[in-house]
């Protein structure tokens, strides 16, 4: 977190936005974006997720917990994937396999 509010104020001054314009333009009061820049925990997700709209860098939430960036997750998966796979009873009997071009 605190990177992410580090982030956050580094991008705002490159900007060169006041944190009182910044604030204003969040709809939240300069203490919560001190707060925000300074990566406390309290700060709610929304109010991250609003300044980076300020920012215009909303976009980057969408990757934030990707399942193709969960390298734990995908490896979780491949463990449990099945040995065999085998057709259900239900299914019908299967086709059955020509021998004609013997």
């Amino acid at each position: 977190m605190r990177k992410l509010g580090q982030d956050i104020r580094d991008a705002r001054r490159r900007r060169r936005i006041p944190v009182a314009i910044m604030a204003q333009r969040a709809s939240i009061s300069r203490v919560t974006l001190f707060k925000l820049e300074r990566g406390e925990a309290g700060v709610a997700m929304g109010t991250y997720a609003t300044v980076l709209f300020v920012l215009g860098m909303v976009d980057r939430l969408e990757d934030l917990a990707d399942a193709t960036h969960d390298a734990v997750g995908l490896a979780l998966e491949e463990e449990r994937l099945p040995q065999r796979i085998r057709r259900s009873r239900r299914e019908g009997p299967r086709p059955e396999r020509s021998d004609e071009g013997s």
